[in-house]
C-alpha cells in the first residue's frame, strides 16, 4: 500500500472490552503503590486516564497490518491524549480509528493515527523511517515548548518494569527479548514509551497538587529510549493553566515538548 494514500483513511471501529483487573494491572505497571487504594483496589476503583492509550494501540498498528510499512521501520514519535469523560472501571467501548494525516519529512514520514470515543481522543504520531521524500506536505510543526527549570519530580523505574507493562497489551519483542533489542540497535530491552509517559503523568499530578485521575490533556514527544532501571527527572513550569515539562535521564532528554493539564 502507498503510505501517502493512507491520509484520511477510516480504520474502522473496534469494540474494546476490559475489566477491573486490566485497570489495576495498568496502574501497577505505571508505578502505583499498594497504598493508592483507588488505583489498585476494586472497591472504589478509578481509572488512570493514560490507561486509554493502551486501548487505542490496535489503531496505531493498523497501517502496518495494511502493508504500508514493516514493523521495524516504525518509531513512536509523539503522543497526545484529550480526556472527555472518566473511563468506567470496567466495560465495553466502541473505539473508532482513522489516519488523520501522513506527512513527508524527507528521510521518513509521520503518520498521525487517531483513536476516539466518547471518553477520549488519542493521537499516535508514528515516524516511519525510509518512507519520505515523495514531495508531500511536511505537516504542522509547533514550536518547541520550553520546559522551565523547576524540578517537578523523579520517576524511578524497575528492572521488571517493561516485562510488567507489556502485559497491558504491547508485546513488541524489543521490550523483553535481548536478541530483538540488539537487532533493533538498542543494546538491551527498552521501556515502552507509553509506560514512560504514564509514569510521568502520575508524577506530574503530584507536582500540580492534583489526583492523577484528574488529567485532562497530555502531550509529549519521545526523544530517546528509557531502559528499565533508569531514573528520570521531570523539570518544567506553569504553562497556560497547566504544566510544561521535559524528562531527562542523566541529563539526556527522553520526553520533550511536554504539556499536562489537570482539572
Amino acid at each position: 500500500m502507498d503510505l501517502a494514500a493512507l491520509a484520511g483513511r477510516d480504520l474502522g471501529t473496534h469494540r474494546i472490552s476490559y475489566d477491573d483487573r486490566d485497570v489495576m494491572l495498568y496502574a501497577l505497571a505505571t508505578g502505583a503503590t499498594a497504598d493508592q487504594l483507588d488505583l489498585v483496589f476494586e472497591r472504589d476503583l478509578r481509572v488512570l486516564p493514560t490507561f486509554a492509550l493502551t486501548l487505542g494501540v490496535w489503531a496505531a498498528d493498523e497501517p502496518r497490518r495494511l502493508g504500508a510499512y514493516e514493523s521495524a521501520a516504525a518509531l513512536h514519535g509523539a503522543q497526545t491524549l484529550s480526556v472527555h469523560e472518566p473511563l468506567p472501571p470496567a466495560g465495553e467501548i466502541d473505539l473508532a480509528g482513522r489516519v488523520a494525516g501522513v506527512w513527508d519529512k524527507g528521510t521518513g514520514a509521520v503518520v498521525d493515527v487517531v483513536a476516539e470515543c466518547e471518553y477520549f481522543t488519542a493521537t499516535y504520531a508514528l515516524f516511519i523511517r525510509g518512507h519520505g521524500g515523495w514531495g508531500g506536505e511536511r505537516g504542522p510543526a509547533g514550536p518547541p515548548i520550553p520546559p522551565g527549570e523547576e524540578l517537578l519530580g523523579r520517576c524511578r523505574t524497575t528492572t521488571e518494569q517493561a516485562a510488567l507493562y507489556r502485559l497491558t497489551g504491547d508485546r513488541h519483542h524489543i521490550h523483553i527479548d535481548p536478541e530483538a533489542a540488539r537487532g533493533a540497535g538498542l543494546g538491551r530491552p527498552v521501556l515502552h514509551g507509553l509506560c514512560t509517559l504514564g509514569l510521568a503523568a502520575r508524577e506530574l499530578a503530584t507536582s500540580a497538587g492534583a489526583h492523577p485521575c484528574d488529567l485532562r490533556e497530555l502531550h509529549a514527544r519521545f526523544a530517546y529510549p528509557v531502559w528499565p532501571g533508569d531514573t528520570f527527572e521531570l523539570r518544567g513550569g506553569v504553562d497556560d493553566g497547566g504544566l510544561s515539562f521535559e524528562a531527562t535521564v542523566s541529563g539526556k532528554a527522553v520526553l520533550t515538548s511536554g504539556i499536562a493539564r489537570f482539572s
